[in-house]
């Protein structure tokens, strides 16, 4: 709702001469019309507030970064997990979290969402969806399992049937025919820059619109950030960069949303807030350039294949203990990082590729997105060929040869510089396929025993090849696949407590100013400490933007 330039009446609408700010007014203003932006709107809606969400981003994005992902959520102990007589409990999935995250003692606010949304996550979540009609793939998948650190002890990524583009268009759907739609104001083209604040109270936003450049004001009762995190930004990125991973790489592609560049987080900064572990990041170990780019170095990630083996920039397989996807995303990255080159090699076959090979999000699972069960199950049984073909066709990143020796000089043209050594890729593949040759009892290699370990959840074992070897001729070409880190998700953001308010340095409520989804770490500026379960992502926009909403 507009408001004179001079006055802010709640009833008034007007437009006013370009060189002064539009002024609006509304009970609730939300910054960021992703998933915790949209849920905290439909609580609000659902309190008689009225509500103005604003985003930087065009309308049919609606739903922000949601929208392309593959749309997993972490579950303990739902009905789906006790159909595969999965004993799960709000105890265990804790333990889980606490130990897989490092979270110490110090950890106030971040212990505290990890416990609620543990506690939470099926009341406030699981059946809150399923009575909107989203549905879940009929199998949890195993995922994020633990390596040095526990993990996940038994399944609990629970997949959207229909991907994050299903979830975010429920939800949106939901929010655009709420039966208090006339309270609801959406602004797209909104680029807010700063709070207002009036005594210690923030009462407010101010922003210009895009491309045009028309500045803004609006005055509510009540604020939510809800625009993100800070890993759109490749250059907040390097400089929030943990000192677990050295020096952040040469090149670092871009997997987050093109407008999580931490604004917000300096403008709630600007207010008072406190910003805590901006150094906890997801990123991904496996990432190639998207031949379609919607933004600057946008990345890929992929979904490593279990049965390649993972070699550094010389063509030495990275170990002593082999990479395996699956156990310590962050591990991976950590790995990867103190190699030559700061960047990797996958070396498969077609067989592997067309079995395991994978790219993370909707846009290439259509299958999947579409809700297509025939083409999800003949993907799986006979290789998604799709995919293959769409990758090979494309990707910068992929070369395929006949032979070895063929496939490393393509490697190395790719590079421009001889850097992968022949000898060194054809002992290390050598010594791989013998292991194979031995047969499962006398499996030495960490990779095939962790691969044998995987295939026993049947979810995995549908993806996952039973000991195939690099250089069999019925599985060829060979395919090498250059991965560099790509930057994913914020662990850190505002600092809040567990009814979503923005915390001073004192720890006391900032009146008026509330923070929800990444923007506020998904949940106390930093709930998954530096390892995430997955799934909890997703999740944690949900919870947090309905105890915003709610709140607000």
């Amino acid at each position: 709702m507009e408001a004179p330039a001079n006055i802010l009446p709640r009833s008034l609408t007007c437009t006013f001469n370009a060189m002064l700010p539009t002024r609006l007014v509304t009970d609730v203003a939300i910054a960021g019309a992703g998933l915790a932006g949209i849920t905290a709107a439909i609580e609000a809606l659902n309190r008689g507030r009225r509500v103005l969400l604003l985003d930087r981003d065009t309308e049919e994005n609606l739903g922000g970064l949601a929208r392309e992902s593959f749309g997993g959520l972490w579950f303990a102990g739902s009905p789906i997990q006790r159909r595969y007589r999965i004993r799960d409990s709000v105890e265990l999935g804790l333990q889980d979290w606490l130990a897989t995250g490092e979270l110490g003692p110090d950890d106030h606010w971040p212990r505290a969402w990890a416990r609620a949304y543990v506690e939470r996550c099926m009341p406030d979540i699981y059946h809150w969806l399923t009575a909107l009609g989203i549905k879940f793939m009929p199998m949890p998948m195993w995922i994020e399992r633990g390596l040095y650190q526990p993990g996940n002890s038994v399944p609990r990524f629970h997949v959207v049937w229909g991907t994050g583009h299903v979830l975010a268009t429920t939800l949106s759907n939901h929010l655009l025919n709420h039966p208090r739609r006339k309270l609801l104001d959406l602004k797209f083209g909104h680029r807010v820059d700063a709070l207002l604040t009036t005594g210690g109270r923030v009462v407010g936003l101010r922003g210009s619109t895009e491309p045009d450049g028309q500045p803004f004001e609006v005055a509510a009762d009540a604020v939510i950030i809800a625009a993100g995190g800070i890993n759109g930004d490749i250059e907040r990125v390097r400089r929030h960069w943990h000192a677990d991973w050295g020096s952040p790489p040469a090149v670092i592609l871009n997997g987050s949303h093109r407008f999580a560049d931490g604004t917000l987080h300096d403008a709630a900064a600007a207010a008072g807030a406190v910003l805590t572990h901006l150094d906890l990041q997801w990123n991904y170990a496996a990432g190639i350039r998207h031949w379609r780019p919607r933004q600057p170095d946008h990345g890929l990630s992929l979904l490593p294949s279990k049965s390649a083996l993972w070699l550094n920039a010389r063509g030495e397989r990275i170990g002593p203990m082999p990479l395996v996807a699956g156990f310590d995303t962050r591990e991976l990255v950590a790995q990867i990082c103190r190699q030559p080159g700061g960047y990797s090699w996958q070396l498969l076959n077609r067989r592997i590729a067309l079995k395991e090979l994978s790219v993370s999000g909707a846009e290439f699972n259509p299958p999947f997105r579409k809700r297509q069960r025939l083409a999800v199950a003949r993907d799986l049984l006979f290789g998604n060929r799709w995919l293959y073909d769409e990758l090979t066709r494309n990707s910068e990143d992929i070369v395929q040869a006949a032979t070895l020796p063929e496939l490393v000089e393509r490697m190395n043209a790719l590079n421009g510089e001889d850097v992968v050594d022949l000898a060194t890729v054809e002992a290390a593949v050598a010594r791989y396929d013998a292991a194979i040759d031995r047969g499962p009892r006398f499996h030495n290699d960490e990779q095939l025993r962790r691969i044998a370990f995987m295939r026993r959840w049947p979810g995995d074992r549908l993806r996952t090849c039973a000991f195939q070897k690099i250089l069999d001729p019925r599985a060829r070409p060979l395919m090498a696949i250059r991965e560099h880190i790509v930057s994913r998700k914020s662990m850190g953001g505002i600092q809040t407590d567990l009814d979503c308010r923005a915390l001073d340095r004192a720890g006391q409520p900032i009146a008026g100013l509330f923070a929800a989804g990444e923007a506020a770490g998904f949940g106390g500026g930093g709930m998954h400490g530096k390892r995430s379960l997955e799934g909890t992502f997703l999740g944690g926009c949900l919870l947090t933007g309905r105890v915003a909403g709610r709140l607000a």
